[in-house]
């Protein structure tokens, strides 16, 4: 038997991410915030980028977030002032589906940004390429997705309009950045398996483009709070049967490791131009 987590049922998840955003106001001394972003796998130096980070705050430490069960991700959620005085909120902390806490735990993260004030979400992630011509290292920016969990964030008839989700204003903007960023459709599958290659096979004759195991779910809460949504996809592997040899979870972390330094430099120029 474990201990109730406070997004058990019939708890409210709004509530749960008031109480969260009061907790990071509390412990970071900021009110409010402007802009929130998820590093993904292999974003994680953007933090350091964006602009002065003001505190650092374990996540644990903030009502329903756990210690990230991935390798790749920080554990801490930041407040980063931008040069041009915008606060923005540095998560570094992401629950993913297959963890089997309940798609809750998982968009809670969003959700709590969204109390924070924050009007514009970016999420970023590390994702298997589908196009044969992409190269690990290589940024993707989301122009959509497709939800292959079975699952949402929606509870009840919640009916919410889809269109333009990964809104075109904000990848002008990334554009405008870097012109030669190409875009693609995003996959998200349950995991934690990699997907085989007749699934990636599927995910190409439906439209997709990048295959992963987070962010569509993420996305489709921030939606429901009417944030802006921009997201990034870094390819870090090429997809089974798209990849000569068998993937490996070292081979996400070293592609992420290796491109670092580039792609944090692009999402923290992006960040500053939102």
């Amino acid at each position: 038997m474990t201990d109730a987590h406070p997004l058990d049922a019939p708890a409210d998840p709004f509530e749960v991410a008031q109480t969260a955003a009061a907790d990071i106001a509390r412990l970071s001394g900021v009110a409010r915030h402007d802009i929130a972003v998820t590093l993904g796998s292999g974003w994680g130096k953007a933090a350091e980028l964006i602009g002065e980070t003001v505190a650092t705050i374990p996540a644990t430490e903030i009502t329903g977030f756990s210690k990230p069960a991935v390798e790749g991700h920080v554990g801490t959620i930041r407040s980063v002032r931008t040069p041009g005085g915008r606060n923005v909120l540095v998560i570094g902390a992401r629950t993913h589906l297959f963890e089997g806490h309940g798609v809750r735990r998982v968009v809670h993260s969003v959700r709590t940004a969204a109390a924070t004030g924050a009007k514009i979400m970016v999420l970023t992630n590390g994702a298997g390429g589908v196009k044969p011509g992409w190269k690990p290292g290589q940024p993707v920016l989301i122009s959509d997705h497709i939800n292959l969990t079975g699952r949402s964030p929606l509870e009840g008839a919640t009916f919410i309009d889809m269109t333009d989700l990964y809104a075109q204003r904000l990848r002008d903007i990334a554009l405008e950045v870097d012109p030669s960023l190409d875009s693609g459709v995003y996959c998200q599958f349950p995991g934690p398996q990699y997907e085989t290659p007749a699934e990636v096979r599927m995910a190409g004759i439906l439209g997709g483009d990048l295959v992963g195991m987070s962010t569509s779910l993420e996305a489709i809460a921030a939606r429901q709070a009417g944030m802006e949504l921009l997201g990034f996809s870094l390819v870090t592997n090429l997809a089974a049967g798209i990849s000569p040899t068998p993937l490996d979870h070292q081979e996400v972390i070293d592609a992420g490791r290796q491109a670092e330094a580039v792609i944090s430099g692009l999402l923290a120029k992006v960040i500053e131009r939102l």
